[in-house]
């Protein structure tokens, strides 16, 4: 089992990339940013993590997390860069090829591309992004992102995505390029993985949870045909009284949460993880 670290990078927290090199010096396999493009102020949608619906601070604060992976990547040659997720209904879906194909070139393939629609509906709107088609939106953003990074002259037509024959260069370096990882939860979202994605992010740590969802996943690929055991899983936000559990049932990487603060903060969280693996 591989195991990452996961850092809400803000203007407030450790520098990415220094936390980066720390993390490949300490044997970690991987580390992964989120993405906000924007929180708007009034909003209707309440946050699903907290009681009283309240957004914390650092969702507010986020750089991009390419930028950040790029600095990552600048200063290391072996972890992996993963997103976590990257909202596909928040970015136009050529220039998000070359970015994308841009950071796996640079870092010489250790792109990790965690995707997802969101939940946050005002979020997304102002992108010109339905709330009830986002699923649909992404599926189809992502099928032109794999023609565009390995078609040389693509093109792509669909409800929501026209793109006209173009070049659109530069391709990954991974063959044919960085995995698609679906970053959600449900038994619509394992399907998804199993019709159009490599592998399933999900950030729900329970083992339980997991158990069931992972036997799902496989029985719905027997079913498509795929070979369940070529599908990873990757759980975000992992406990680490669980790691046995986690193995047992066929999880193949972990990726512990740090948390969002300076580097006095995270480094001791750093060295007790690393300690763990």
């Amino acid at each position: 089992m591989k195991y990452g670290v996961f850092l809400f990078a803000t203007d407030k927290a450790m520098n990415f990339a220094d936390l980066a090199g720390a993390a490949e010096e300490r044997g970690f396999e991987s580390i992964w940013a989120p993405e906000h493009v924007h929180i708007p102020v009034e909003r209707e949608t309440p946050y699903p993590l907290s009681e009283d619906g309240e957004l914390p601070e650092m969702y507010t604060r986020l750089h991009d997390p390419f930028i950040v992976l790029a600095a990552a990547a600048a200063v290391t040659s072996t972890i992996r860069l993963g997103t976590s997720i990257c909202l596909v209904t928040e970015r136009e879906p050529i220039a998000l090829a070359k970015t994308v194909a841009s950071l796996d070139y640079i870092s010489d393939g250790r792109v990790e591309f965690g995707i997802g629609a969101g939940w946050l509906r005002e979020e997304m709107e102002p992108f010109g992004v339905r709330f009830e088609t986002r699923w649909k939106v992404t599926q189809q953003r992502v099928e032109a992102l794999k023609a565009m990074w390995t078609q040389d002259e693509p093109s792509y037509q669909s409800e929501f995505v026209d793109i006209p024959r173009t070049f659109v260069y530069p391709k990954p370096k991974q063959d044919p390029h960085p995995p698609v990882l679906i970053g959600a939860t449900s038994r619509f979202a394992r399907q998804r993985v199993v019709d159009w994605a490599e592998g399933w992010l999900p950030n729900v740590s329970r083992p339980d949870y997991l158990e069931r969802g992972i036997a799902d996943l496989r029985e719905r690929a027997d079913a498509a045909g795929r070979d369940p055991e070529s599908i990873p899983v990757t759980v975000l936000g992992g406990l680490t009284d669980a790691i046995s559990e986690y193995e047992r049932i066929g999880v193949d990487r972990v990726i512990f949460m740090l948390p969002s603060e300076q580097e006095s903060v995270v480094m001791p969280e750093l060295d007790r993880l690393a300690a763990l693996i």
